[in-house]
């Protein structure tokens, strides 16, 4: 692959001045999609619509589309130079953004109990974004990225990836609460309980947020951070709007319960 990047760019700084424009067009294009999401709510799941396109079969969808942010970096770590990732900082950094989508796009679709197809235009949106962000993430982390060598001991990098593992680990497990709420041929919604879901609607979001912004203060880098801001953007509306749904749909619904961050909001 490195033939191919060495045809796209002059030079290895014009390419980590491409990466930092991808960065800052990300914290743009998160204004952009809030601004979006205050008249729409993504269209996927529950809130599809044929106006964004045929439908796509969700496991199919899920696993396509997630699969670049997986195969893409993957080429980046083993078929490029990849000059950083002898140094610890890198590798561990690799490893969390690497256990996400493994996670995501090799187990998360086959687990997919029913679930309503999502529309092409979702499909193909995430598609493209999976492929702009793994080549954006890995390829500063595996070339460019430089840290001390004692920055895994920093506040920083322990606090961050503590985060990460903490958001990780809610998210998976409240991706199961959700995969687990229908017996076999049911069909129709319900409250999901336990784990973080007796605190918040949006547990499985707030997982991935927490997990996202934890990456973010370990890598300490404007790639990391404007992917925690997209991926707050989008979740925390989601998270808004099926805790509106929740309320409006169930009228035993737990009062209580706060949309994203448990106790507050």
């Amino acid at each position: 692959m490195d033939s191919i990047i060495s045809k796209l760019f002059a030079s290895e700084t014009e390419e980590l001045y491409v990466l930092d424009r991808l960065a800052y067009f990300m914290i743009f294009m998160a204004a952009c999609t809030f601004i979006t999401l205050l008249f729409e709510n993504v269209p996927y799941g529950r809130y599809a619509t044929s106006r964004y396109g045929f439908p796509v079969n969700v496991k199919f969808a899920w696993f396509v589309q997630e699969l670049p942010a997986f195969l893409v970096p993957l080429c980046l770590v083993l078929w490029t130079s990849a000059a950083k990732t002898t140094h610890l900082p890198n590798q561990l950094l690799l490893i969390m953004y690497f256990c996400h989508y493994v996670q995501r796009s090799l187990i998360y679709p086959f687990l997919i109990r029913g679930g309503k197809s999502t529309p092409f235009a979702s499909f193909a949106l995430a598609f493209v974004f999976c492929i702009y962000n793994g080549y954006m993430q890995v390829r500063y982390l595996s070339h460019y990225a430089e840290y001390s060598a004692d920055w895994v001991t920093s506040p920083c990098f322990i606090t961050g990836s503590a985060l990460w593992l903490v958001g990780w680990l809610v998210n998976v497990h409240s991706d199961h609460i959700l995969r687990n709420l229908r017996k076999p041929g049911e069909i129709s919604y319900k409250i999901p309980t336990g784990g973080l879901f007796e605190y918040v609607s949006g547990a499985n979001f707030f997982g991935e947020i927490t997990e996202w912004a934890g990456f973010a203060l370990a890598a300490h880098s404007v790639h990391s951070a404007s992917f925690a801001i997209f991926t707050l953007i989008v979740l925390a509306s989601r998270a808004f709007a099926h805790h509106r749904w929740y309320l409006q749909k169930f009228e035993d619904y737990p009062k209580s319960r706060k949309a994203l961050i448990p106790f507050v909001l």
